[in-house]
């Protein structure tokens, strides 16, 4: 497996990582057969977070790569010192390779991090707890910041051939500052299905290492066979084909910057244009009992299709369309998830 810096970390990480999340839908059994067959195959950088499966993407994770600490870099996500030590304990480690402040979306949740709680992560670092310090978010104007601030190691941030708005100032600006990319939502939340289209666009970009989340065994095989590939070029049948699939995409996928909000009646816009997404990529049992999503289904009620979201929207989505579609399809799902229950 190739290997690149992650910027001033200096760590030699694989070509490509393993997102965590869906390491909570398949048995433990499986997960565990799949993280360790990831191991063998030479990717050695697996993410996570302190909130993923209420825990059990880090306990998983765990059981995993007992006796093989060594071989992994581990990266986990949090945002206080509590979540810091459940995420060692969880994880069974002395120490977290790559820690992140989880989310840092807004300037002010910037400027908390920075002048509040970056004094406990440094102090981790000290304890030998942390070994470096990132950031994800999914805010450009927010990850450009604090990328320039220079007091981050590592940025995680979305970046795919649908959602590519990082590749023109984020890309070069890490570069410049040597601080490590790790791209998430590489197949842009499940919307982009070609595995070939979309880890060959992104390993065009030699400073990106993408993150994307496997859940089973063929998945993880066939992207390493696309990295361990001697080209990585895309030929013009590629690119014509990625083109198409933008154009189809890009025009109903939220990239989750928060831009809609706040909505003056009090509709979680965000969060309800993004629940067939979430349905995919969390457990139903999780999904369906998650204050978040209830949240989020409830506030829609509040829509008065005034359209005040789309108007602020930098990425023209239909936010009405989306609120009535998203609602339709988690009441479909959930009329579905009750009848399993009721016959289980």
């Amino acid at each position: 497996m190739k290997k690149v810096r992650l910027g001033k970390t200096n760590l030699m990480v694989s070509r490509i990582g393993m997102g965590g999340i869906p390491l909570t839908r398949p048995s433990e059994k499986e997960v565990i057969k799949l993280i360790q067959r990831t191991i063998d195959l030479g990717v050695n950088l697996i993410d996570t977070a302190y909130s993923y499966g209420n825990g059990m993407s880090e306990e998983r994770i765990s059981k995993a790569i007992a006796g093989r600490r060594e071989e992994v870099i581990i990266a986990t996500k949090g945002g206080t010192l509590e979540h810091l030590e459940t995420s060692l304990r969880r994880l069974n480690t002395d120490y977290i390779d790559l820690w992140q402040f989880h989310g840092v979306s807004t300037l002010e949740d910037l400027e908390e991090v920075l002048n509040h709680r970056m004094e406990f992560a440094r102090k981790a670092i000290e304890d030998g707890k942390i070994r470096h310090i990132g950031f994800s978010s999914h805010s450009l104007k927010v990850a450009l910041e604090a990328v320039a601030s220079d007091q981050f190691e590592f940025v995680q941030f979305p970046l795919n051939f649908v959602s590519n708005e990082a590749a023109d100032e984020l890309v070069p600006l890490v570069k410049k500052h040597d601080v490590g990319f790790i791209a998430m939502k590489p197949f842009a939340g499940g919307r982009i299905r070609d595995a070939n289209l979309a880890i060959k666009y992104l390993l065009q970009f030699d400073n990106v290492v993408p993150d994307p989340g496997i859940e089973k065994i063929e998945e993880i095989e066939e992207i390493v066979d696309i990295v361990n590939n001697k080209s990585w070029e895309l030929s013009p049948q590629e690119q014509q084909e990625i083109k198409e699939i933008r154009s189809k995409v890009s025009s109903r996928f939220c990239r989750q910057c928060g831009y809609c909000m706040p909505c003056p009646q009090g509709v979680l816009i965000d969060g309800v244009i993004y629940l067939q997404i979430l349905y995919e990529l969390w457990p139903a049992d999780w999904f369906f009992s998650w204050d978040y999503v209830n949240s989020s289904v409830e506030s829609a009620k509040n829509c008065i299709k005034c359209g005040e979201g789309e108007k602020k929207c930098p990425y023209q989505l239909p936010i009405r369309e989306m609120i009535d579609e998203n609602i339709a399809f988690y009441e479909r799902v959930a009329k579905e998830y009750k009848k399993q229950q009721i016959s289980t």
